[in-house]
């Protein structure tokens, strides 16, 4: 089977932001306006396909990374592939996002319109610097009581000391939010709001902002020209760029992490999604696009690069495993390089094990499709792996590498855990296995002196959701408290005891005479 999607055309991103600044609402109108859904999923109702969780649902928030794969015709016509992951913006599940963003070529961080820059803006933001991950910027919420995109736009330079190029000026904000400006065509659109935002009208700048259009676009250009000598010197002559010209000098600046195209709309208003999935295609890079990855020579110890090509040898790595109650336990793999067949046998060069690929499948967060081969660039769950952790590399075994491991946060808080019954002492020990073997944050362990079982995370809402698993999905009832702690008594200054032993009831005496010191040991 070839391959159906030049690997040009596909666009591996994430969706990163500060909690509730809108990032599962802007994937589900993603899935709906790229067809894969065929109705608009809302967070507050617990219907958002990409929340499939019981707890996500309930509460409303984004807990596990969800990926799925969709698909977009672009300005230049042609179809193209998204692999997209919806990651959690709570503090608590910060290693979802690490692990996505490790593998992700491009992503969108999102801003609420009305808070702008927020603290966990700020963690997702530095975690993509390590990774050098491409951005575009979507200010959301515009709907909202309080939108003020050009705040957003100083914050993001004040906050995160990064250049935002505006590609967009929002028509009204908050009730009156209409449409946006395009400031690449200069034109406006508006969107129809009894079409769900499938439909918008292409109109004239309005007179109150062709003032505050042409001195952005100059900026977007400014900004757009430096990174082109033969551009920059035109530019200084008079010569202005094309719009062609103007996308191309954008794109390369954004895969350099230059500087970051910003767009805005509302996601709950159906306003603004089409044109940030067109900015995905002309903006966000393709697997070739990104440097080569690079690992060891799992022989030789020499470093090599792994390039976005088929006919290199494959080479991937496993960023997540997840229980499936119908599949059992799925591994998500990135494919860097290589092909990858159903029923091959690959190395698992961290463990040095052998894994056979049984069942391959494309995922669309928790329904699933087999497929019989998968490429470069391509996102996959591998069923019924045996060894196969976070961080693992899976390779050719005639080209064994190692890519890059990840790195992962040690918990900041621990509980004891206990079976509410003796029976379930067992079933808890193979559920808390399972759960630290998703999850590389969540770390499980016996204390010596007083035999509890201690579970650690990264906040309490993070153990919260895994007692409130186990008892969902493992059917195991446990009690949680404070660990017990084993008090020891010690010296603390120092004590110097003499004593003289003396007996006598004739014939040969006894004496003796003891001298100690006691003192704290300094260390």
């Amino acid at each position: 089977m070839a391959r159906e999607y030049k690997i040009e055309d596909y666009r591996n991103f994430g969706i990163m932001a500060h909690i509730d600044a809108g990032k599962t609402t802007t994937t589900e109108r993603v899935l709906y306006y790229t067809g894969k859904s065929h109705k608009i999923g809302e967070v507050h109702d617990g219907a958002a396909t990409m929340d499939w969780m019981e707890q996500e649902q309930e509460r409303g928030i984004t807990i596990t990374s969800a990926a799925t794969t969709t698909f977009w015709k672009g300005r230049d016509g042609k179809m193209h592939r998204f692999n997209i992951i919806d990651t959690p913006g709570h503090v608590d599940f910060t290693i979802e996002v690490e692990r996505s963003l490790r593998v992700l070529d491009g992503a969108i961080a999102l801003l609420d319109a009305n808070a702008g820059v927020e603290p966990q803006t700020e963690t997702v933001w530095r975690q993509a610097d390590k990774y050098r991950v491409p951005r575009m910027i979507f200010c959301n919420k515009m709907d909202k009581i309080g939108a003020d995109f050009y705040r957003s736009v100083e914050m993001i330079g004040s906050r995160l000391g990064a250049q935002a190029v505006v590609m967009q000026l929002p028509i009204g904000a908050e009730t009156e939010f209409k449409g946006v400006v395009d400031l690449v065509e200069m034109n406006a659109l508006v969107w129809r709001d009894e079409t769900l935002g499938a439909a918008w009208d292409v109109v004239e700048i309005p007179d109150d902002l062709k003032a505050r259009a042409e001195e952005y676009r100059e900026k977007m250009i400014e900004a757009a020209v430096e990174m082109d000598e033969t551009a920059l010197e035109n530019y200084l002559e008079g010569k202005m760029p094309s719009n062609d010209e103007i996308r191309a000098l954008i794109r390369k600046g954004t895969i350099a992490v230059k500087f970051y195209p910003m767009f805005c709309g509302s996601a709950f208003k159906n306003k603004g999604v089409q044109p940030l999935l067109d900015a995905v295609v002309e903006y966000l890079p393709s697997p070739a696009d990104v440097p080569a990855i690079k690992g060891v020579d799992a022989k030789t110890d020499a470093e090599i690069e792994r390039h976005a090509d088929d006919s290199e040898p494959l080479s991937m790595l496993a960023f997540k495993i997840m229980n499936d109650p119908f599949v059992g336990s799925l591994t998500f793999a990135r494919i860097y390089s290589g092909k990858l067949t159903k029923g091959i046998s690959v190395d698992n060069t961290v463990k040095g094990k052998k894994e056979r690929i049984g069942r391959m499948l494309q995922m669309h967060a928790n329904s699933r499709a087999d497929v019989e081969e998968a490429f470069a660039g391509d996102i996959v769950a591998l069923a019924g792996l045996k060894d196969t952790t976070t961080g693992d590399t899976l390779c050719d075994p005639l080209h064994p590498v190692i890519l890059e491991r990840m790195e992962f946060p040690d918990p900041v808080i621990q509980i004891a855990i206990e079976p509410k019954t003796k029976n379930d002492q067992e079933k808890m020990g193979l559920a808390l296995h399972r759960l630290a073997a998703e999850d590389p944050s969540f770390r499980v362990k016996t204390d010596e002196e007083s035999g509890q079982t201690i579970i650690s995370g990264m906040g309490e809402l993070h153990l919260d959701i895994i007692v409130d698993r186990m008892r969902r999905e493992f059917k195991v009832e446990a009690n949680v408290g404070a660990p017990q702690v084993a008090y020891r008594e010690t010296i603390t200054r120092r004590h110097e005891q003499d004593y003289t032993h003396k007996k006598q009831t004739g014939g040969t005496g006894q004496f003796a005479r003891v001298k100690i010191l006691f003192e704290p040991n300094p260390e």
